[in-house]
């Protein structure tokens, strides 16, 4: 499979899964550093980004 630049930065940019109920949010990396962004679902702050396979 061919990995191009546009692809990988609609797939890994700015998006975030919550550690408790495993929900994707899309949101800027600042905001969810200093903790402004929770989860949609649980209202867990506790964000990652998401895995590159």
């Amino acid at each position: 499979m061919v990995k191009f630049p546009e692809a990988d930065i609609r797939k890994f940019r700015n998006i975030f899964v919550c550690r408790v109920c495993k929900t994707k949010r899309r949101a800027p990396n600042m905001k969810v550093i200093k903790g402004k962004i929770s989860c949609r679902k649980c209202g867990s702050k506790a964000l990652r980004p998401v895995r590159k396979k």
